[in-house]
């Protein structure tokens, strides 16, 4: 069972402010949440294969499709900073090859 004291100091660890209505609340839930854990615990899986997901999905995304912005110029307006034709954008990986 995890009491208040262990939420309070998972929300200090989180570097959340919660007040003291939530963690009587977020007590409450998390300890129901491990009673569930213990319920599945107590299911014989030595049978059951190991999956991903209980059900089996395919890919259901679109495929992608390549539209043309109208205007370049108007696109480069709405950068927060252009250079020439191009995007300009702050630089994140760093090189020792300088």
């Amino acid at each position: 069972m995890i009491d208040r004291a262990e939420v309070r100091k998972v929300a200090n660890l989180a570097r959340l402010n919660i007040t003291e209505a939530e963690e009587v609340e977020f007590t409450t839930q998390l300890n129901s949440i491990l009673e569930y854990f213990d319920q599945l615990s107590e299911l014989d899986t030595t049978d059951v294969p190991p999956t991903t997901r209980a059900i089996e999905t395919s890919n259901i995304t679109r495929a992608d499709q390549v539209f043309p912005f109208p205007d370049k110029a108007d696109l480069l307006k709405a950068a927060p900073e252009q250079q020439g034709d191009f995007f300009r954008v702050p630089k994140i990986i760093s090189s020792d090859e300088g």
